[in-house]
């Protein structure tokens, strides 16, 4: 697996929770996730499922699109 795609992925998902204002405890508990494992995402150590993503997008008010532009 090309670990480069989720250390990108990871980035995204940190930047939009600081601009929605939430700590990783906070996105965690929206999301009914470990706080752990907000980190791991964050970090590229985890590959989030779809439906995770789409939560996740809906907890902090961004679109799926912008979470997976990784470019």
């Amino acid at each position: 697996m090309n670990t480069k795609v989720l250390e990108r992925l990871g980035k995204k998902i940190k930047l939009a929770r600081k601009e929605a204002g939430y700590t990783q405890e906070i996105l965690a508990e929206k999301l009914s996730i470990h706080p752990t494992y907000v980190g791991k995402l964050e970090g590229g150590k985890n590959n989030p499922s779809f439906m995770l993503l789409y939560k996740m997008s809906k907890a902090l008010k961004v679109k799926i699109k912008d979470l997976l532009d990784i470019e």
